[in-house]
């Protein structure tokens, strides 16, 4: 199944919001990504049925081993993303914004020389 962008991102939010809370429940995503309770559970219900989430009986959130790939390489894309924007003189709220853009659509290729760029 490929995940569209929307999916990406929910996995990288639980990712991020995995990092700051205990649990992360479906709440959590609505108050972090500014979206309706009903958008959560559609975008939950499809990540559940891909294989990248799993939800227990008290609503809580785990990625799986392959939401866990994904969301890391998201991560990964957005934060390296928008240090090099940030380099390149790019205010740092406009980088985190553009960076969120970009790294949905950005090849592989493209991703790994600016990496090696920036080292």
């Amino acid at each position: 199944m490929r995940l569209q962008e929307s999916g990406e991102m929910y996995l990288e939010t639980v990712f991020v919001l995995s990092k700051q809370l205990p649990t992360v429940r479906a709440i959590d995503i609505c108050e972090y990504r500014g979206v309706s309770k009903p958008s959560v559970s559609r975008a939950v219900g499809i990540l559940k049925n891909g294989g990248y989430l799993i939800c227990d009986e008290n609503g809580s959130l785990t990625l799986t081993e392959l939401g866990l790939e994904v969301a890391e390489k998201i991560y990964e894309r957005h934060t390296v993303l928008t240090e090099y924007l940030v380099s390149l003189g790019v205010k740092a709220d406009i980088a985190a914004e553009d960076a969120c853009k970009i790294e949905h659509v950005i090849s592989e290729a493209t991703f790994e020389a600016i990496k090696k760029h920036i080292k």
